[in-house]
């Protein structure tokens, strides 16, 4: 279990294809898929699954505006730290 919470900023380990996406901005619609290491905010939790939780991420570019969101599973993420934590 990775524990993820609410806004914390992941980045997806394999590419997320358009038709897994939601709200996607007219000016990203040529686009097959996110890439691999895209970075994005978890806004929801849902911890209705065997397997482990599910997230719904927002993406946004550098000024704050969303122009994607997905659902995606805990294994399809990463955690993203900005510090160390020592034990």
């Amino acid at each position: 279990m990775k524990n993820l919470k609410l806004l914390d900023t992941i980045a997806i380990l394999n590419s997320v294809p358009v038709d897994k996406l939601t709200m996607l901005e007219p000016e990203y619609r040529s686009i097959s898929s996110l890439p691999r290491g895209q970075v994005g905010t978890i806004v929801e939790i849902y911890n209705n699954n065997e397997e482990g939780s599910q997230y719904l991420v927002e993406f946004a570019d550098n000024q704050g505006y969303e122009y994607a969101m997905a659902i995606l599973k805990e294994s399809e993420v990463l955690a993203i730290h900005y510090e160390l934590t020592v034990a």
